[in-house]
């Protein structure tokens, strides 16, 4: 059979730098992440792509979810639509992305709502859960699919109309219980994004004016992608007890009276793809981080001569010793191995392993980084230790150079013409805020878009920082971005 020409135009045909929306397109449909699907707005995730989602769900089952005491459940698609009308704010802020099911397909006495999210079905069946303080708090998380309307252009993991999460609900006895379990959960996510995607975040408040609809507090983790807008990867919300009252849930305290309890609710989704892809990711293709990589190895033969059994026997020995990376053997004879190199570090594997006759000879084999191409030779007897150390060191590698870019990409201002400055140079800026909505409309209205992304937990505005549109005094120091 004839093997197919190394020179065969299959890879990314733009560069990151110069069209990332092209760029990020090709990656995730050339590397078998997603596809496009036939109804508009929606997407396909392939076995690639939800391999990925599958490694967040099982760090973060273990490490949030059995951590803190919650319980997976599920709940319904459709939502009767009473339960929007009884909280006004909640219901006002998702108006215009709920998909409904009219009565007429219904057959019932009102409309269903496609699930946006599940504060209000989830508190109806808790109204019944919770009697007694013995009952709190009350810890649910589920894993679902949501269906926001509104979105129109599909872009890959970035935004659909359907797409997968989770999203815990919490009950708590005080508002101080309340708060800091809030507050935890989005140090959960910050750590499940640095620890396991490699992706630096900076932690912190929504201003009122982003906060989620109906709560008292939003917190949140942002990114800034490569292309200069910053990525909203996690959210946590303070609900205060204004569902609690809207829902009727109430329990029995510990002094014999009934009270009003208090809610968070929390959320991240198969957006956190998109960020893999897009921080990481090069104009060889798509690089996957490590600890969420399905297949963490590949092994290429390497064929001389017409005789191919021996360095096959070797290679296929070699898959079945290194199994718990669950390697990838590629023998297929109608590639050459330049080929196969391609086409492996367009589908982001680690690491590639190249065995040929003289590597047999040498008792070794050559190890490719997929993040910096660095080559080395190792010896049979240290690979596994090998592996393990160089896997790290690829996490470690692809984490600092995120944060070097995230460190450089934030600039201080103090006026408008900073920040418009810093704007279109797609660079964050950094900025005393007063934390007035007239003054954030303006900003966005004067920078094309950019909007108020987080105030930073760890940066307190000092007694002489000024708003950076009005010049009065500043409550806060807060990241402006164009966004996704």
């Amino acid at each position: 059979m004839a093997k197919v020409n190394d020179n065969e135009d299959m890879g990314i045909t733009v560069k990151k730098q110069d069209d990332m929306p092209e760029w990020y397109a090709q990656v995730c449909l050339k590397s078998e992440l997603a596809e496009y699907a036939p109804v508009k707005g929606c997407m396909i995730i392939r076995p690639r792509g939800y391999a990925i989602w599958q490694s967040i769900q099982d760090w973060f089952n273990k490490n949030i979810v059995q951590a803190t005491g919650c319980k997976n459940a599920y709940f319904p698609l459709f939502i009767p639509e009473s339960f929007f009308k009884k909280e006004a704010e909640h219901a006002e802020g998702f108006k215009p992305e709920v998909a409904w099911i009219d009565k007429e397909i219904t057959k019932d006495s009102e409309r269903l709502a496609v699930r946006p999210t599940s504060e209000t079905i989830m508190y109806d069946t808790y109204s019944r859960w919770i009697r007694s303080h013995r009952d709190l708090p009350l810890k649910i998380n589920q894993w679902c699919n949501v269906v926001r309307w509104e979105t129109q252009a599909t872009k890959l993991f970035l935004r659909s109309r359907e797409f997968l999460w989770q999203e815990g609900h919490c009950v708590y006895e005080t508002e101080d219980g309340c708060r800091d379990d809030t507050i935890s959960y989005i140090r959960l996510y910050e750590k499940l994004c640095r620890e396991l995607l490699a992706i630096p975040v900076v932690v912190g408040a929504k201003t009122a004016k982003e906060r989620f609809a109906g709560a008292r507090e939003t917190y949140t983790i942002e990114s800034l992608m490569p292309d200069g807008k910053a990525l909203q990867c996690g959210t946590s919300h303070e609900l205060g007890q204004e569902f609690a009252k809207a829902f009727g849930i109430s329990y029995r305290g510990r002094d014999e009276e009934n009270h009003l309890p208090w809610q968070n609710s929390w959320g991240l989704s198969t957006r956190l793809i998109g960020a893999v892809v897009m921080t990481h990711s090069d104009d060889k293709g798509l690089v996957i981080p490590p600890k969420v990589a399905e297949n963490k190895v590949v092994i290429v033969p390497i064929i001389v001569g017409k005789d191919p059994g021996l360095v096959l026997k070797k290679a296929a020995e070699l898959k079945e010793s290194l199994k718990q990376w669950n390697p990838i053997l590629d023998d297929r004879d109608e590639y050459t191995p330049g080929w196969k190199f391609n086409d492996w570090e367009m589908k982001g594997i680690p690491l590639r392993i190249e065995i040929g006759p003289r590597d047999i000879k040498d008792e070794q084999v050559m190890v490719v980084r997929r993040d910096n191409s660095d080559k080395q030779a190792v010896k049979l007897s240290m690979l596994k230790d090998r592996i393990d150390e160089m896997l790290e060191e690829m996490h470690s590698s692809m984490l600092s150079a995120a944060e070097k870019y995230l460190k450089e990409s934030i600039v201080a201002v103090k006026e408008m013409q900073g920040l418009m400055q810093a704007i279109k140079d797609k660079k964050m800026a950094r900025a005393g805020f007063c934390s007035s909505t007239d003054c954030e409309e303006m900003i966005k209205d004067q920078t094309g878009g950019a909007t108020a992304r987080v105030i930073p937990f760890d940066e307190k505005a000092k007694a002489d920082d000024r708003c950076v549109f009005c010049g009065k005094p500043a409550k806060h120091i807060v990241y402006f971005a164009r966004s996704y």
